[in-house]
């Protein structure tokens, strides 16, 4: 069985505090802007995808993702 590796995002110096909750909307929002840019299963965006998942909340992913869905979504995509 392989062994799984955690890792979070990188330390990012747009972020120095330690509330994580733009970091995390511009990681999400990063990970769109690539997929977009490139096909839908690049392997360039999963950093992007990494980097949301282990900082975003499960609840804001999901609710931005129906935001998305519906044409609601308040960030730049």
């Amino acid at each position: 069985m392989a062994e799984i590796e955690l890792k979070t995002a990188p330390s990012d110096f747009r972020f120095p505090t330690t509330n994580q909750s733009r970091h995390c909307f511009t990681r999400y929002i990063e990970y769109h802007k690539c997929l977009n840019a490139k096909d839908d299963g690049s392997v360039d965006c999963e950093k992007f995808a990494r980097y949301y998942r282990s900082l975003c909340p499960g609840e804001w992913v999901d609710r931005w993702n129906e935001q998305r869905a519906n044409g609601s979504f308040p960030g730049p995509l």
